[in-house]
């Protein structure tokens, strides 16, 4: 261990109590929802930036792009910096560098102006996001209210994205694309000024504690040429490309020289020793499995709405909107409930049944779909699977983490969620635009073909959530019972 339980008792508001315990939860839902809604807000916006600064249909994805290889491969440093430094502080600077970064998204006159204020702001999101779950858990140490707190953060950290739709359309249409970045400035310095008053300061660690720059360079490089390799080369030429192949060894010749790194290392950016709980690992396994799938069919769903059923921007976010209202009010009112009667491991598996069932029922969204009998179903399945699952998965990747490896945990809860994201949508999006094109070629009618696509994302997206559902099953599989005259601790999984 790095410092003694007690000398980390004075972290975020440990010493707090009662409704400021939950101001503050509500203070750091309000920094990842900020950090959330830039995701999907952007997406929306998408056709207004590129008709203003004339992006061409290819250098337009570096809009999003850029946000994704800083955000994706900081995360696990930032998450360790959070133990080191304090995580009050890397919280409060990672809102401090999102939110000029957003000022200077919305002033950009240039391609290359967004793009660059783009990329900060993935750094800015990466140091404010890394750290809120490890605080979370500190705030609530008792299991029940722990439940109830993660459940709360569970939903802004994934029904956030459905809310983006609704508030790009909104504002894109009523003012400008400028405002989706301008919005961020009083919010950013509200959470900022909110935490600073309601979140105790923690000490950290201290950088000597560890402080492993070559680990810290090589884990940092691997992701971002690893998610750079997923939604640039891998997405546009193809995953046999020779430059995709390229990166691909790149990137796991830099994680293979960190793992070596940490093996050997006296004070180890990742300690290894975290990933020898099944719990932690399995966790983190799911978390990138169903991102993949999830993240994905927000993405291809939204572009049936619009390419297939003919939606708008506002009509997409109004489409989602019940995802979202289902997943609150799971995540919010009942996920402490289900946690605590039946333990996070069962309805983490139920949350993720009920989310196949929703992707196998995608594909039989036909050409003239109906919203109420094609989708809202589909909606409506996504939204309770997700509010049962989310909750249960975040509690369970924290749950055997030591307290000074908290935001070392959450960090890598968080990376592989972006990685998995990325690699299911560049999966996800080429397989869907191959098979348009395979069918399109062989003279299928246009709307046909491109539905067949989405389809057969649908579906692979539904094998990817099974897989998920297997490791649940197996890997994360509860201990075996002790004897009968051997006092029995309740079992949590």
């Amino acid at each position: 261990m790095y410092a003694t339980t007690e000398s980390l008792a004075t972290t975020p508001a440990a010493q707090g109590s009662g409704r400021s315990r939950w101001l503050a939860l509500y203070t750091l839902c309000a920094g990842m929802l900020m950090i959330v809604l830039d995701v999907t807000v952007v997406n929306v916006a998408l056709p207004a930036i590129q008709d203003d600064l004339g992006f061409t249909s290819s250098s337009l994805a570096w809009v999003v792009n850029a946000y994704l290889i800083a955000f994706g491969g900081l995360l696990l440093l930032a998450g360790r910096l959070g133990d080191l430094l304090g995580r009050r502080n890397i919280f409060v600077a990672g809102l401090a560098v999102f939110t000029a970064a957003s000022v200077w998204c919305g002033f950009a006159g240039s391609q290359e102006m967004l793009v660059a204020a783009r990329f900060l702001q993935g750094v800015g999101g990466a140091l404010t996001s890394a750290v809120i779950l490890g605080m979370i858990v500190t705030l609530f140490p008792e299991p029940r209210e722990q439940a109830k707190a993660i459940g709360v953060y569970a939903f802004v950290a994934s029904a956030g994205g459905s809310i983006g739709l609704l508030a790009g359309g909104v504002l894109t249409q009523a003012i400008s694309w400028h405002w989706i970045f301008f919005i961020n400035l009083p919010i950013g310095i509200a959470t900022a000024w909110l935490a600073i008053r309601l979140i105790d300061k923690d000490r950290g660690l201290g950088m000597s504690r560890g402080t492993d720059v070559p680990g810290a360079v090589l884990i940092t490089a691997a992701l971002m040429v690893g998610v750079f390799t997923i939604v640039s080369p891998a997405a546009e030429l193809g995953w046999t490309a020779p430059r995709t192949m390229a990166l691909s060894l790149l990137t796991l010749t830099l994680l293979g020289s960190f793992i070596l790194r940490e093996s050997t290392a006296a004070t180890p950016l990742v300690p290894l020793r975290i990933f020898r709980s099944r719990t932690l690992t399995g966790a983190n396994l799911v978390q990138a499995l169903s991102s993949s799938g999830m993240f994905g069919i927000f993405f291809l769903g939204s572009l049936y709405l619009q390419r297939v059923l003919g939606y708008d921007a506002l009509e997409i976010g109004l489409a989602f909107l019940p995802t979202t209202l289902v997943m609150g009010v799971l995540s919010v009112r009942y996920s402490e409930q289900l946690v605590t009667r039946f333990g996070p491991r069962r309805p983490l598996i139920a949350g993720l049944v009920l989310i196949v069932i929703g992707l196998v029922l995608f594909t039989q969204a036909p050409v003239g779909g109906n919203y109420v009998v094609h989708v809202l179903p589909v909606l409506i399945l996504l939204g309770l699977g997700g509010g049962i699952c989310f909750p249960a998965l975040m509690g369970l990747a924290m749950a055997d983490v030591e307290p000074e490896d908290a935001g070392l945990a959450s960090g890598l809860i968080g990376t592989t969620a972006e990685v998995g994201a990325a690699l299911g949508l560049a999966v996800l999006a080429t397989l869907s635009a191959t098979r348009t094109e395979d069918l399109a070629g062989a003279g299928k009618p246009a709307l046909d073909a491109l539905t067949s696509g989405y389809h057969l994302s649908f579906a692979v997206a539904a094998a990817i959530v099974a897989a998920a559902v297997v490791i649940c099953c197996t890997v994360m599989r509860p201990a075996a019972q002790p004897a009968p005259d051997t006092e029995v601790v309740p079992d949590a999984a």
